[in-house]
């Protein structure tokens, strides 16, 4: 039934964050709770139909009907338009829809057609509705609200019962308004006669002026003269006119073929951006696959620098190690000659000392060589005990640097933990934060107030408009989904740039903008092109009301072939174990990314700095959860800093006691040194006073001998390290040149993806040149060539319409086949006929002097006035019928009043009692 309403929806109005309702073709009946927002829709529907927010009694301005923390509030009313009573069907179809929206500071009406395209946004075009389908949302008839039935239900007495019913039911207004149109049709009587009574002066001018002419008729001739003069000239105008039209056709011949060289231009421009606009499609694939792969590229990057900061790492360990040895072996080198030459020298001084001398110094280096042991055992427990002591301290530094590094971790781990509670902070006052931050929310109110600018509203952030199956999944999907989930959807090309400069705006510059039909249906996805595995992906575990959003979803993201799996291993076997068709990623719960590419296997970790939950459903919840973390985790830096302060200080004790052992050892080292030399200086003496004697040089052959047998091993061990060294070089060089093979591939990859932009870039440029070219041409077709041949046409046009008027006056004049009998008169140039009609006129005006009027004039007058008399007359006999007949229609409508109120009264009565 048309006039009837079908569906009401609600979003951020009043207590309704998003209500639909679906209304039956006959009585519907809304119940709830007191402040479920029953009232709520009937103030919406009140709105809808233009009222004003004071006649609603619930609101002082019509902003203050936006809920609490939202920026705007939409009302959207369908409404019936089917059978007889349907209001333009072929304008608007069966289905009249009717959106109301309100911001900060402003409103709008929008009325579309069963199709949901735009139709009118005035105010005019909603009365002529409501006119037509008769909804006065302000009768308390058609919406009784609360304060309306408590004021019906707390009136005093019937009569003001009846009041109320009877201003209700417009008969209050009607009878008003009968008795404004009383008196409007007395006051138009009034006029009627004195417009009646002004006519009789003219009467009897008319009458005067009759009798006048009859007294002159004479001047004939001359007049004749002028009358066949004047209808030459008439025809002379009308051939001249003639001429300019055939002078006129033949220029607006020439004007007109510049239309298709114009055209022709504007036609190829119009091809070859289409053209580029395809290869920009492309370029801008190509781009964003290059900068994908490029991501993956830093990441192998990376790991390779790491494995070479390995592998130097040991070759300059290595390095220390064999210097260390070569400087090892040198010394030993050196001791064995210095041992070596102590022999030779023996074995030439044993003859100077004498038996007694040798007896003496025997005795003293008995008594040596017991100082010499107990300065070494000594030095041995010194050497011993400072070593313990570093070892200890050794191990204290290392537990100091162990805890400075966890301490710095832990302090990192804090700032993500208060990243993220921000984050969810800002979520849990507005949810859309969680895609863009602060700037998305400035941009959607940008947008709000530039909506007129826009062919279509966009759509976005894109993960705003998503629900997940489950919260389980919202780190993979995040991860899968990554940029795409702030991204924003645009119908064309042109709302694509207003969003730029909206985004640039509010500094959003790095905004992604995704061009979209979004007439396009649902894609249908055959089950060919599915993955073959039991587990979820990606668009089976999100949700949402666009189907725009989750096109975009599957035809940028690829969401159908994401595999989402529950934990690493099982991501493994999916993704490069069974070989499975149509998968192109496959992430984990916690966020690690595998996929395939020919042989190649790839797995990828989770970000180091993971976004805050985005998809979490109780933000506050999450919130104390992280705090907590935080509470632990400096609790934990608090006892690490008393353990790093405890250690500090048993780190000084240490240092200390191997300062003082220290101290202690030196002398003692010094004494023994000195010891030993008077012990080899007393050798050196018995074997010279032995020198007859066999000199007994087997410790010293002794030591010399394993001194050498030391120079061996060392040789040895420093060949080892020295095989070893070669090795990690060889290792060195072979991972820098596959680094440098790997980096020359990134560098043409770079340079690939530096000519891609750069070819993307020209694409644009391109298309700006033919853009520009074509809006040249265009604007030559419009301000030139179009408004030149309109000019002609309008000129030429111009002289039709002339010739039309000449030959129509000149016709009327005389016909063109009586033009042969005046050929006698002189003169065949406008011209020249009108000098000639001049001068008779002349001598008619002389002839005329002797009258104060010429009869023509008098004749003139007399008809004018006639006419005007008669127009009048006529005129007043219709205004005294259409008052006699208005006047007796109001006096019938003003008796049927009281009798129409009766009814009324009757039914009062009976529903008092």
């Amino acid at each position: 039934m048309a006039g009837t309403i079908s569906r009401i929806r609600l979003e951020n109005f009043m207590c309704h964050s998003s209500l639909h309702i679906e209304l039956g073709e006959h009585v519907n009946f809304i119940t709830g709770q007191n402040g479920s927002g029953k009232s709520a829709i009937l103030t919406a529907l009140c709105i809808a139909f233009g009222c004003r927010a004071k006649n609603t009694q619930r609101a002082a301005t019509i902003k203050d009907f936006i809920k609490t923390g939202c920026s705007y509030a939409a009302i959207a009313v369908d409404i019936n338009n089917q059978g007889e009573d349907s209001f333009k069907p072929d304008v608007y179809g069966n289905l009249i829809k009717l959106e109301r929206r309100i911001t900060e500071s402003s409103s709008s009406t929008i009325l579309k057609d069963q199709h949901g395209r735009k139709v009118a946004n005035r105010k005019d075009d909603l009365n002529e509705i409501i006119e037509h389908f008769n909804i006065d949302v302000e009768n308390p008839c058609v919406i009784m609200s609360q304060d309306k039935s408590r004021e019906f239900l707390h009136s005093g007495n019937d009569k003001d019962k009846f009041k109320f019913f009877f201003k209700a039911t417009l008969l209050q207004q009607v009878n008003e308004l009968l008795e404004t149109i009383r008196d409007q049709l007395n006051n138009a009587d009034s006029v009627v006669q004195e417009l009646e009574k002004s006519i009789k002066p003219v009467m009897r001018e008319l009458d005067e002026l009759r009798e006048k002419i009859k007294n002159m008729e004479h001047i004939e001739e001359i007049a004749h003269d002028i009358d066949n003069l004047k209808k030459k000239l008439a025809w002379s105008w009308v051939y001249e006119v003639d001429q300019q039209i055939e002078e006129q056709t033949v220029r607006l011949q020439k004007l007109k073929e510049r239309i298709p060289a114009c055209q022709e231009r504007i036609d190829r421009n119009t091809v070859v951006i289409d053209d580029l606009k395809k290869e920009l499609t492309e370029k801008e694939e190509l781009v964003r696959s290059l900068g994908d792969k490029t991501h993956e590229v830093n990441s192998m990057k990376k790991s390779m620098e790491d494995n070479i900061a390995e592998v130097v790492k040991l070759k300059i360990e290595l390095e220390a190690e064999h210097e260390r040895g070569t400087r090892t072996l040198e010394k030993m080198n050196g001791r064995l000659k210095q041992m070596q030459a102590q022999l030779r020298d023996f074995q030439m001084q044993h003859m100077q000392f004498t038996q007694a001398e040798a007896s003496q110094i025997e005795e003293d280096m008995q008594n040596i060589q017991r100082e010499i042991d107990y300065l070494d055992s000594n030095v041995t427990r010194l050497r011993e005990e400072e070593k313990e002591f570093s070892e200890e301290l050794s191990g204290i530094q290392k537990s100091i640097s162990d805890i400075a590094k966890e301490i710095a971790e832990s302090d990192k781990r804090i700032l993500q933990l208060k990243s993220h509670m921000d984050g969810l902070q800002q979520r849990q006052s507005n949810t859309v934060t969680a895609f863009g931050g602060q700037k998305v929310l400035k941009l959607l109110q940008l947008i709000e107030s530039n909506h007129g600018r826009f062919r279509s509203p966009p759509i976005g952030p894109i993960g705003a408009h998503l629900q997940l199956a489950s919260e389980s999944w919202s780190v993979a999907v995040d991860f899968a989904c990554g940029g795409l989930l702030d991204a924003f959807i645009v119908s064309c090309h042109k709302d694509l740039q207003v969003l730029r400069e909206c985004a640039n705006r509010v500094y959003y510059n790095n905004l992604r903008i995704i061009v979209y039909d979004f007439t396009r249906q649902r894609l249908i996805i055959p089950d060919g092109s599915l993955p073959t595995t039991e587990h979820p992906t990606v668009l089976s575990v999100i949700q949402s009301e666009n189907h725009t959003v989750l096109n975009v979803l599957v035809d940028q993201g690829h969401a159908e072939r994401q595999v989402l799996v529950r934990d690493y291993e099982v991501g493994k076997s999916v993704a490069f174990d069974h070989r499975m068709r149509n998968i192109k990623e496959v992430y984990t719960s916690d966020g690690f990314r595998m996929f395939s590419r020919g042989s190649v296997q790839t797995i990828l970790p989770p970000n180091k700095r993971p976004r805050p939950e985005r998809w979490c459903s109780s933000p506050a919840e999450k919130i104390a959860e992280l705090k907590n973390e935080v509470d632990g985790i400096q609790r934990i830096i608090s006892e690490k800093n008393a353990q790093r302060r405890k250690l500090v200080n048993d780190r000084s004790n240490l240092e200390q006691k191997i300062a003082n052992l220290k101290r202690k050892r030196e002398p003692e080292e010094r004494h023994l040194m000195n010891k030993k030399v008077q012990l080899e200086d007393g050798r050196r003496a018995t074997a010279e006073n032995n020198r007859h004697a066999a000199v007994d040089t087997t410790e010293l052959e002794e030591d010399i001998k394993e001194e050498k047998n030391n120079i061996e091993q060392k040789e040895l061990s420093l060949q080892k390290t020295n095989v070893k060294l070669t090795a990690a070089l060889r290792e060195v060089n072979d991972r820098r040149t596959a680094f440098k093979t790997f980096m020359d591939s990134v560098n043409e990859e770079r340079l690939h993806f530096s000519s891609a932009n750069d070819e993307l870039d020209l694409v644009k440029r391109k298309i700006d040149a033919a853009q520009q070219e074509k809006t040249h041409y265009e604007g030559v077709m419009t301000t030139k060539v179009l408004p030149d041949i309109k000019t002609a046409e309008a000129e030429y046009a111009d002289l039709q319409q002339r010739q039309q008027e000449y030959f129509k006056k000149a016709s009327i004049i005389c016909s063109e086949s009586d033009m042969e009998a005046l050929s006698h008169v002189a003169g065949s140039t406008p011209e020249q006929l009108s000098a000639k009609i001049n001068r008779l006129k002349q001598r008619f005006d002389q002839e005329s002097r002797r009258y104060a009027e010429s009869i023509d004039d008098l004749r003139a007058l007399h008809d004018k006035k006639e006419r005007k008399i008669l127009r009048k007359q006529q005129l007043y006999a219709g205004f005294r019928v259409k008052l006699n007949v208005m006047s007796k229609s109001i006096g019938l409508a003003m008796e049927e009043v009281p009798e129409e109120c009766w009814p009324f009264e009757a039914t009062i009565d009976m529903a008092v009692q």
